[in-house]
């Protein structure tokens, strides 16, 4: 099984910087694989909590290199729920890539364990007949400290229902449950990396000739 690995995030950075400096990323530092898979971008400043700054992947599976390509970009700079991330950013930014495994159908809405299962869930939304959809990531509802049903609702928010939630609803969501491995990397330790595996040019780690801010 594939898992995520250091390499990955590092190929993450590679794509990112590569973009402002108009130039391509280094090879991969993995074997192929195909697997759904999603990268995050957060930024902390002044030691405060990293916050979103993007979240995009897939849920089908597919090629891990150029997948982790797309979305490395794809997350960075055009999340709509963010303006895209800017050059001057990159000292700040930490990024998450995670590997989907094991998906299976939940029985019902709680079956499913938090810190341990993501989830995708189906339902008609019964104010306008149409079908919608979210994801959560396995770590999300840890993180925010929710409840199995606090988590519940807040994905079908997220998937744009914004009529009452009722239990009888709630019973008639389709369930995917589905785990992952992931691994986070700040910029200070991709740095550190390439300094370490590239070398360095003036006391600069070589990171495609490019410095932040530029």
């Amino acid at each position: 099984m594939v898992v995520a690995t250091e390499e990955m995030a590092v190929y993450c950075f590679d794509t990112l910087v590569a973009h402002y400096s108009g130039e391509q990323p280094p090879p991969p530092a993995f074997e192929e694989g195909v697997h759904p898979l999603f990268v995050t971008w957060k930024k902390a400043t002044n030691g405060s909590e990293p916050r979103l700054r993007g979240c995009i992947g897939t849920l089908e599976p597919r090629q891990i290199v150029s997948g982790f390509k797309d979305y490395a970009l794809t997350s960075a700079l055009r999340d709509r729920r963010f303006s895209p991330i800017q050059s001057k950013e990159l000292p700040y930014l930490e990024c998450t890539v995670s590997i989907l495994t094991e998906y299976e159908t939940a029985l019902n809405h709680l079956d499913w364990e938090v810190g341990k299962h993501g989830l995708i869930i189906e339902f008609t939304d019964p104010d306008y007949n149409v079908r919608r959809s979210g994801t959560y990531l396995p770590e999300v509802a840890a993180h925010e400290g929710w409840t199995q049903l606090e988590t519940i609702d807040s994905l079908m928010r997220k998937a744009g229902y914004n009529g009452t939630i009722t239990e009888s609803l709630r019973k008639k969501i389709r369930v995917t449950r589905y785990q992952s491995t992931l691994y986070t990397m700040h910029y200070g330790e991709y740095t550190a990396y390439v300094k370490k595996n590239r070398g360095e040019i003036n006391g600069e780690p070589i990171v495609n000739g490019f410095k932040p801010g530029q």
